[in-house]
């Protein structure tokens, strides 16, 4: 269930994606939730990779039916039977669509919420294009838009790349990401991904246009996604022992107005707070008083510390006489007296630098939290010390997977892992960075000893 509190920040982080998607020229869509099993089983790699989360309806009321259908894990084979019949000349191209929905996708690895989930929200786009161009640069396009979505709102740190053969969209052409850092876990965290599907789902289904000169062409595809696990992935990095940190950007209320009431100043402290309260709308900061009488001023403080807000005014006799109030910040817990006269611009102010000073905050505990790892036996300690590793890679798959085996075996010792674990000690590729720093030629790959051929990040994840 997502309460209020939890369903407003994915609407700020649904309006900023929605209309920005939008000025890229993408149209929004709807399409079914239950996709049949021949068009489900169509692409076999794509498949594979959802086999096991899959969930199927196998009764109609009472009776079983012929055929069972899928809930949709994720709708590329429920559009492009659509897109095949759509799409038939170049003036067709690009089409570019996105849809808001839920998916399922029935996990058995120690479901949590927001982070694992076998239902959950999110926006998948798909579009074709005319050529491979086109398409790369659709995609990385959306994957800077997730990149604003987790830096510029959620102010969490992220580390755009590449995923490995290993690690891609099964039956895609090539996967970039977003990676994200959980330093209480000492695990990294996909945190939305946008891929490049080649042609292989053109062919699967069929579809095909007719370019300029009158000859058979297929589409080059994407497919993006990000989910509501952006929510719980900013939980993780900003929350402390005494509740959620919220950053202003995606805080459903950002100044919560709090008078301490005594019985012959109550209602001047409430209508001042009423007054701060409307001014501070009126400069487009998000402003609630919480006036209940029921409650202690005390117990007020510790509940909307609990929920996140960005700051606390408090407002007394005392504060009333002096025309100020005391400003908490619930980022760092500093307090400040604030003259009423300035308050309004203060504050508009204050939320950027809050913003500024929680994305700076992550960002410090992430680098200081990721180590260059040139040789094996630095590897697994490096992962037990809580942190990512940047290794030079030969970047082959057999290599990647003895990586993971390695890893495992030398984490667990002699002890053993539940297969149904969402946290495997295994270390993974997490991506190969955009930003590569100089590889000189002839450096050995960590693992292998044959020449490296990229850096690559690494560590346990979700």
């Amino acid at each position: 269930i997502l309460r209020p509190w939890s369903f407003g920040i994915w609407e700020r982080i649904t309006h900023f994606f929605d209309a920005e998607i939008k000025n890229l020229g993408v149209q929004g869509c709807y399409f079914p939730m239950f996709v049949s099993q021949r068009a489900l089983e169509a692409e076999k790699d794509h498949i594979e990779g959802f086999s096991p989360e899959v969930a199927w309806v196998t009764k109609s009321g009472q009776s079983e039916m012929e055929v069972p259908i899928a809930v949709r894990p994720t709708s590329e084979t429920i559009m492009y039977p659509a897109f095949a019949k759509w799409v038939r000349s170049h003036r067709d191209l690009p089409l570019r669509l996105n849809q808001w929905c839920n998916v399922v996708r029935w996990e058995f690895k120690n479901p949590t919420p927001f982070i694992r989930t076998r239902e959950f929200l999110w926006q998948e786009g798909h579009t074709a294009h005319a050529s491979l161009e086109a398409a790369a640069e659709e995609v990385l396009d959306i994957l800077d838009l997730y990149r604003r979505i987790y830096e510029d709102l959620l102010a969490v740190p992220v580390v755009k790349g590449k995923k490995t053969e290993v690690e891609k969209f099964a039956g895609g052409y090539y996967t970039t990401t977003v990676e994200a850092f959980i330093p209480a876990t000492s695990r990294g965290i996909q945190g939305a991904t946008s891929h490049n599907l080649g042609q292989n789902f053109g062919k699967m289904f069929k579809i095909e246009y007719e370019d300029e000169k009158g000859n058979k062409q297929i589409p080059w595809q994407n497919s993006w996604g990000c989910t509501t696990r952006t929510i719980g992935v900013m939980v993780m990095i900003h929350a402390d022992n005494m509740g959620l940190v919220l950053p202003p950007r995606v805080a459903p209320t950002q100044v919560i107005i709090i008078p301490v009431v005594f019985k012959e100043t109550a209602e001047a402290c409430k209508e001042a707070s009423e007054d701060i309260c409307k001014k501070l709308k009126a400069c487009g900061v998000r402003a609630e008083v919480d006036s209940r009488s029921n409650y202690t001023a005390g117990w007020k403080y510790n509940h909307w510390e609990q929920k996140g807000v960005p700051v606390r005014l408090e407002l007394g006799p005392k504060d009333l006489a002096k025309q100020q109030v005391r400003m908490v910040r619930r980022f760092d817990g500093t307090k400040e007296d604030v003259p009423i006269a300035i308050l309004a611009q203060k504050m508009g102010l204050e939320m950027e630098l809050i913003q500024h000073s929680m994305f700076e905050r992550a960002k410090r505990e992430r680098e200081g939290r990721t180590k260059v790892v040139m040789k094996w036996d630095e590897f697994v300690p490096a992962l037990d010390q809580g942190c990512m590793c940047l290794t030079p890679f030969c970047n082959e798959e057999e290599w990647e997977e003895t990586a993971k085996a390695r890893s495992k075996e030398q984490a667990l010792g002699d002890g053993t892992e539940d297969d149904r674990t969402a946290t495997s000690a295994a270390a993974k590729t997490l991506c190969i960075p955009f930003d590569q720093p100089e590889l000189k030629e002839g450096t050995p790959c960590f693992i292998s000893g044959k020449p490296a051929q990229c850096w690559v990040l690494w560590g346990r994840s979700y």
